[in-house]
């Protein structure tokens, strides 16, 4: 399921295609679980998105992996698509960035996808936000919300 937020209001601000990395490292839902951890080791992120046939279908992500498996007990040869996350929260590269930072904070990601026809095109973290000085207090604000208790994963 992807949540697509726009609201109609026309702002002056950035789109968050003027934040987000273009340069996305994604896994397929058959590659381990080890696979993944190397892939956000070597890129130093903490989430990939899962792809499949050039569409999002998944992210995965350290905290992903270390509750559905490491927790659990299970093997590292076990694939990603036992671990992902597929109830997905994305954003559009037209999205203004008050808006993903409302998106963010929502949803308690600090990480999203930016999804334009269900093919990835690039991502963008509350760090992006934080960097750009004039987007500080939507980062601070998103932060808040998201470092509020939530459900535990499933």
């Amino acid at each position: 399921m992807f949540q697509y937020i726009m609201n109609g209001v026309l702002s002056m601000s950035q789109s968050v295609n003027q934040l987000m990395s273009t340069n996305v490292v994604t896994v397929s839902p058959q590659q381990s679980i080890q696979e993944a951890a190397v892939l956000m080791k070597q890129q130093n992120v903490g989430s990939i998105p899962v792809v499949e046939n050039g569409q999002i279908c998944g992210i995965i992500t350290d905290r992903d992996i270390t509750l559905r498996s490491t927790a659990a007990g299970t093997a590292s040869s076990v694939p990603v698509r036992d671990c992902m996350s597929t109830n997905l929260t994305v954003a559009s590269p037209t999205m203004d960035v008050h808006e993903v930072a409302q998106l963010m904070a929502q949803h308690q990601v600090r990480r999203l996808p930016v999804v334009d026809n269900g093919q990835v095109v690039g991502m963008v973290a509350i760090g992006d936000l934080a960097n750009e000085a004039i987007y500080q207090n939507e980062a601070g604000e998103a932060l808040s919300n998201i470092s509020l208790p939530s459900n535990e994963m499933k």
